[in-house]
């Protein structure tokens, strides 16, 4: 059965899968990343865990894979192959896509960024399926964002386009690791949320999860932390599809987890800023934590379409 390599890697763990030509995982498997053996240990297992991948293929499948797909965090050269900068991999210049190739016998290997790879799967046959154009916004530790237009990932001019988390919401708000301060991953992303609920319930370990739960209860002081948050993704949002017009914005990550108790006041909330805009459908994700490991698949069937009609 003719099937390609999957592979989305994480801070601290790795998703693997079997692709077969309809999108169709075959076969899945996860391992840790390692981080903490180094950068140079990480590429390794990762070599290793596609090259294990391939002998899978080959025993349950009849042949090996023809191409791989592989999504990384950070600053990607997605042309050249390179994963140019992860700090929490600790990596800087990685040729992933020829050091891939090696270790796979030659095969084409695709090279995407994580967030863009995750929204692509969305897009194509996940909670975007059928718009022609879409916005995938994962709330997690940060917020970053992919452009899906007609079927693709806009990545801009230089790599960076979607980078929503980056837009400044408050200007008086709290530092951000760029070097900005109020950007909106700052205010609405789950670690801003569990920030703000720890320090408002006086419990050093609650988390984004347990202010949801409760929100949900009546409690009053989640409720403000919640609203704070909701306020600040709206106007982000309403950024958003003021400049790019999107059919559809898909809410995925830890945050969109809490179901309604996020979509229904956060639908209200965008519903109420906008003036000439057109309201997009506000929906969640709908491939969970797959949807990296699927978009890498999809960029490796992708490669070899191009390929062929070279």
């Amino acid at each position: 059965m003719k099937h390609v390599i999957a592979l989305d890697v994480g801070g601290t763990g790795m998703k693997a899968a079997l692709v077969g030509a309809d999108g169709t995982l075959l076969y899945e498997a996860r391992r840790a990343t390692g981080r903490e053996r180094g950068p140079d240990a990480v590429v390794e297992s990762i070599l290793a865990f596609a090259a294990d991948l391939r002998a899978y293929g080959e025993e349950h499948f009849g042949e090996s894979a023809l191409a791989a797909g592989v999504a990384v965090p950070g600053i990607i050269d997605a042309e050249n192959g390179v994963a140019v900068y992860a700090a929490n991999l600790g990596w800087r210049d990685v040729p992933m896509r020829r050091l891939l190739g090696e270790r796979l016998g030659g095969v084409p290997v695709a090279l995407g960024h994580d967030v863009r790879t995750g929204g692509l799967a969305e897009g194509r046959i996940g909670a975007g399926r059928g718009a022609d154009r879409f916005m995938f916004i994962p709330l997690g530790t940060g917020i970053a964002g992919a452009i899906g237009i007609a079927g693709a990932i806009e990545a801009g001019a230089h790599g960076y386009a979607g980078e929503i988390g980056h837009i400044v919401i408050r200007p008086d708000g709290p530092d951000c690791p760029c070097g900005q301060r109020g950007c909106l991953e700052t205010l609405a992303s789950a670690s801003a949320v569990s920030r703000a609920w720890a320090a408002a319930s006086g419990a050093p370990e609650a988390d984004a999860a347990d202010c949801a739960k409760a929100v949900e209860s009546g409690d009053p002081k989640a409720v403000e932390v919640w609203r704070d948050a909701v306020d600040a993704l709206a106007a982000g949002l309403v950024t958003a599809l003021t400049l790019l017009d999107p059919r559809t914005l898909i809410i995925g990550g830890g945050l969109a987890e809490a179901g309604e108790t996020l979509f229904t006041p956060l639908r209200a909330a965008v519903e109420e800023r906008v003036t000439f805009q057109k309201l997009p459908h506000i929906v969640p994700a709908a491939l969970g934590d797959t949807a990296g490991c699927l978009g890498a698949g999809l960029l490796a069937w992708d490669l070899l379409s191009t390929e062929v009609s070279a």
